[in-house]
């Protein structure tokens, strides 16, 4: 990932966040897209609400990313908060005060089985402020797994019951050979429910790019919304395999130094729809709409 984003190994043991951010600003500037999402990442918890800190591989927490949303405008916040902690709801409305757009989590890594009983008062508190819930479904090989069956989009059944915008991360497509595959899973259940959406990050690598022609015809198409899955490394030539990207778009992109430019132009390359980059913008709580 270090090389991908063209830093310096010795980033690890010094200023990685500054280099970090700095690039992922430049980035930012210097493309096509007019702003992107931070993701917060709360540490795993278990049932009672303990943080397991021997689990948590990665912590980002919510105020770093706010701090950076006010300091730089192309960046948007979202949160990460375990329903589960026995300060959710307050840690919750706090964000929300503070310009939370949105709030992550990665139910199969988090340790969260978003039908639970008792987070409904939680899932109850974003659906009124309309704040969007993004998901991880699907495979997971980045981060470490606590329960592989929370991989199933059918976890998110409670939140969406209750009205909270889902955006399932990755449309619930493998990411392994091994993986459980429930991209048709996830397909059904935008029948049934308005408020559920699912992203294209990853749509470039192997297993869940054979997906792609799917999401670009309806009724999929009108759910699908742009994601960069940032800093995971973007390549095109398992899109161009699948015959979903063409020689010369391959060729030109694939060697452009901007990793998020490069990733916008495959997939527009690959067919998905102009609106495919504006849907999220609708979806996400930003200030101008809470006035």
């Amino acid at each position: 990932m270090l090389k991908h984003m063209r830093l310096p190994q010795a980033a690890l043991r010094s200023d990685l966040e500054d280099l970090y951010v700095s690039k992922v600003l430049g980035w930012i500037r210097e493309s096509s897209l007019g702003a992107a999402v931070i993701l917060a990442q709360d540490m795993v918890h278990d049932q009672r609400g303990q943080p397991l800190r021997e689990r948590s591989l990665y912590y980002v927490p919510n105020d770093y990313v706010l701090n950076l949303a006010r300091e730089h405008s192309e960046l948007i916040p979202a949160v990460s908060i375990h329903p589960a902690r026995d300060d959710a709801m307050w840690e919750l409305d706090r964000c929300l005060d503070r310009g939370a757009a949105m709030l992550k989590l990665l139910p199969n890594c988090h340790n969260v089985d978003c039908n639970e009983p008792q987070f409904r008062p939680f899932w109850e508190r974003m659906a009124e402020a309309g704040l969007p819930l993004l998901a991880h479904t699907g495979g997971e090989h980045t981060l470490p797994i606590t329960r592989k069956e929370l991989s199933d989009p059918r976890v998110l059944s409670l939140p969406l019951d209750c009205g909270v915008t889902v955006i399932a991360a990755h449309c619930a497509t493998k990411s392994g050979l091994a993986d459980p595959e429930y991209f048709h899973v996830f397909a059904n259940m935008t029948r049934r429910y308005s408020n559920l959406y699912g992203d294209n990050s990853a749509f470039g690598a192997p297993i869940r790019g054979r997906r792609v022609k799917e999401c670009l015809t309806e009724p999929l198409a009108s759910r699908i919304v742009h994601g960069s899955d940032l800093p995971v490394p973007v390549y095109g030539y398992f899109a161009w395999l699948r015959g979903f990207l063409d020689w010369r778009s391959l060729r030109h992109w694939q060697r452009h130094p901007n990793v998020l430019e490069r990733d916008y132009q495959f997939k527009r390359a690959m067919g998905f729809s102009p609106d495919t980059f504006t849907r999220a913008w609708k979806l996400l709580r930003l200030p101008e709409r809470q006035h």
